[in-house]
């Protein structure tokens, strides 16, 4: 398993906590209950700084919080400024490499607490002009983690960072939902042939399919804005379980103003402190529309395999771009990988999803000891595909092109343009002509002319482009 990149440094500093002493290298910022996690929790290899929004967030809890105790008294001015000061660099992307907890780790995340709680107070110690484990100047516990609780810092923490990564997944939305509606128009004259089942229905226009790829992504861009909504609400001051045990009583009030000053997010204290101690709806549901979006994103990439398949033999009404050769043995080939690896990421996010469901279930009474497993899988679902987004529309879609004469002609040959004389024929008549065009091979056009059962200026009236695309009853 990976070790931390600073687990090489010879010099070390001597560290303790209730359980003995640890020698810590001595470049380190974290300490002796970071040391621990590390040693413990060899799991994933992947750290807690693969999620630079969660240190930031980190930061802005702990900055909050110093802020807050230092306007109540309960820590020294100087103290307050220099943690204040030590997360400010947090918040600017500095010291992340020392955030080397790995992601899956037993505790309710107070690996990750801690971690950050020990960075900050030996970097504010710096600051100070002393050296680092001189806690007795700057203490993780009882300076950083003033009135808090790994239990309220946090999911507070999780929920910040939640906001701007679904904020990017969004934006990533709306350029793939751009490029399928530029493609809608491009395709508008295109007259294809509308499939159910596999099976040929009724014609329509390339462009009306490209088109309601683009309202569908549009739609999940809502659902997912709605459920961020859902992480504004946060249980600072909570600490333990929710009766906000060791904070202030003005400490609530005051973290959660300074919390949205310093982010610029509406955060809000949640009304029932306990409850919101062990809750985890809302990461339930951003996940539950994460696999949505990923269920939805999948079947487009299962269309758009489809429609491309060929190019001899297949339905090859649309060309994808060409972006390697697909076979280390077939000379030619090339394969749709694209939209294979956004089906991919779609399994992924459905899989996340049971994970998360599992995870927020098994919370017992007053916490759920299950987050960091939560807040790895959510962090990758979104980042994912954030990504599979992103390369879908500029990889893929934006350089589809349509095969218009080929999707003309299977129109014209195929038995599906027989309902468009539904209205004026009756089922019965156009179940004839469908059956005798399918046994003969002979066009339903053809056909209609032949028998004499409409003149040739009523049937174009009713086969032609527009009433195709744009269908009005014609009797």
């Amino acid at each position: 398993m990976t070790q931390s990149p600073h687990s090489q440094s010879k010099r070390t500093r001597l560290e303790h906590d209730f359980l003995g002493e640890k020698a810590i290298p001595a470049n380190c910022y974290y300490g002796v209950q970071t040391q621990r996690a590390v040693e413990n929790f060899e799991i994933t290899g992947i750290q807690i700084s693969h999620s630079p929004e969660l240190v930031r967030a980190l930061g802005y809890v702990k900055k909050a919080a110093a802020l807050a105790n230092t306007d109540l008294g309960i820590i020294p001015s100087q103290v307050g400024k220099a943690i204040a000061d030590a997360c400010d660099e947090l918040i600017a992307g500095k010291l992340h490499d020392q955030f080397v907890v790995d992601v899956i780790q037993g505790g309710a995340g107070t690996s990750t607490n801690m971690n950050a709680n020990e960075v900050i107070a030996n970097r504010a110690l710096e600051l100070l002009g002393s050296e680092k484990g001189n806690y007795d100047l700057v203490h993780p516990n009882n300076h950083v983690n003033c009135s808090q609780s790994t239990n309220d810092a946090y999911p507070t923490s999780f929920r910040l960072a939640l906001n701007p990564v679904l904020t990017r997944l969004m934006e990533n939305m709306q350029i793939l939902q751009a490029s399928f509606a530029a493609k809608g128009a491009e395709f508008a004259d295109v007259l294809k042939m509308g499939r159910t089942q596999l099976q040929d229905a009724v014609p329509m226009s390339l462009g009306q399919e490209f088109s309601a790829y683009a309202t569908t992504i549009g739609e999940d861009i809502q659902r997912v804005k709605e459920a961020q909504s859902l992480v504004l609400e946060i249980n600072m001051g909570a600490t333990a379980i929710g009766t906000g045990i060791n904070a202030p009583a003005e400490y609530t009030r005051l973290v959660t103003e300074y919390l949205r000053k310093l982010t610029g997010l509406p955060v809000v204290t949640s009304p029932n402190l306990i409850e919101a101690t062990w809750d985890t709806g809302a990461y339930v549901q951003i996940s539950g529309v994460l696999k949505r979006v990923a269920v939805k994103l999948s079947k487009i990439c299962s269309d758009l395999r489809l429609l491309s398949s060929g190019p001899r033999c297949g339905l090859n009404e649309i060309n994808l771009p060409k972006m390697q050769p697909g076979s280390s043995i077939m000379p030619g080939k090339v394969n749709p990988v694209i939209p294979e690896v956004v089906n991919q990421v779609a399994y992924q996010v459905i899989g996340n999803d049971l994970t998360i469901t599992l995870a927020a279930e098994n919370g017992q009474l007053e916490l759920n000891v299950m987050e960091p497993v939560i807040a790895y899988n959510l962090f990758q679902s979104i980042d994912i595909l954030t990504r599979a987004c992103h390369i879908l529309a500029r990889k893929c879609v934006d350089g589809i092109t349509a095969n218009r004469e080929h999707c003309r002609k299977l129109v014209e040959n195929s038995v599906g343009i027989v309902t468009a004389l539904n209205p004026c024929l009756g089922y019965e008549k156009t179940s004839v002509i469908a059956k005798e065009a399918l046994e003969t091979g002979r066009s339903v056009y053809d056909l209609v002319l032949e028998k004499k059962i409409l003149t040739k200026e009523k049937l174009d009236e009713i086969l032609s482009f527009e009433n195709l695309m744009h269908p009005k009853y014609i009797p």
